[in-house]
């Protein structure tokens, strides 16, 4: 049985796909599965990993298919479908370093570690080489995703490798007619009861199309307020959170409201007093999103 699983969800990305499975081929260690989540693709994707699965590549290849749900319903298929002891998500036009998963397993089997650790973090990087954000404080082992970032000032995207025991935990909610939920919102939940290690290495190297999630996120916005306004009323609500990031999402969460034209947006609060006094700013950011957005088209 391998250790580790890389999964990939794909919507359409057969002319790209390639780059992330060359990278796989090129790895220097093979103890791992490549699970290709296709999210209801309407090009080649299925005949593409067909292909490819009927090659002696050196490890597996499994593909699962579903009606398209949306990158956090591609993620809860993959988790369903995980056997390995930890797991991480390669996107579809993202790539490994040819050394990425011998790092991932030497770093897992070596590290010092307990029931209460859930995974670690690692970098991500450019195509240049430049790490996106900041690297690891050296002087901290291991803390949860939250304090990495608003205590220890960690900065930029960075690759979860998660125990797969975990990642099975709390499926992200699906909402009709919708196709986004912030990821987030699952290492959120993870916070309450778990800490992450770090390794700072690179694991994987990002490339943000213009078809992306990242790049169109004020459309997300617009498109996807019930997702929205579910993560940040979930984010209101955690109870290791500090003032100030819960205040933001009370903003956030009121924008995504008057996008739903919501009128019980303060009875489904789970902080009423801190989204009454984040309704202003609240009601700006929404007039900033529709601006953003109008500017996009």
């Amino acid at each position: 049985m391998p250790l580790l699983t890389v999964f990939t969800p794909a919507y359409n990305r057969a002319y790209i796909l390639h780059r992330c499975y060359e990278s796989m081929k090129r790895q220097t260690c093979k103890d791992f599965v490549w699970l290709v989540v296709d999210d209801g693709s309407t090009d080649n994707t299925r005949d593409l990993v067909r292909g490819w699965q009927s090659t002696n590549n050196g490890f597996v290849i499994r593909y699962v298919y579903q009606e398209n749900q949306g990158m956090h319903g591609a993620h809860n298929l993959a988790y369903e479908n995980i056997d390995t002891e930890i797991n991480t998500c390669i996107d579809s036009d993202d790539y490994m370093p040819d050394d990425a998963v011998e790092k991932i397993i030497g770093f897992w089997q070596s590290c010092d570690r307990d029931e209460t650790i859930a995974g670690f973090l690692a970098l991500d990087a450019y195509e240049n080489g430049k790490i996106i954000g900041t690297r690891f404080p050296e002087n901290i082992k291991s803390a949860t995703s939250y304090d990495y970032y608003y205590k220890f000032g960690v900065k930029g995207d960075k690759k979860f490798i998660l125990r797969s025991a975990l990642t099975g935990r709390n499926p992200y909610p699906l909402f009709e007619g919708e196709k986004y939920v912030n990821l987030a919102t699952k290492y959120s939940l993870l916070d309450i009861d778990f800490k992450l290690l770090n390794m700072n290495e690179v694991v994987c190297i990002v490339n943000y199309l213009p078809d992306g999630s990242t790049l169109n996120m004020f459309k997300q916005y617009i498109n996807n307020p019930k997702g929205f306004a579910y993560s940040r009323r979930l984010c209101m609500s955690l109870p290791y959170a500090g003032f100030g990031f819960r205040f933001r999402q009370a903003v956030h969460y009121i924008s995504s409201c008057i996008i739903l034209k919501d009128k019980r947006w303060l009875g489904t609060s789970p902080c009423k007093v801190l989204t009454l006094t984040a309704a202003p700013a609240g009601f700006l950011l929404w007039l900033f999103i529709m601006m953003k957005n109008r500017n996009k088209q």
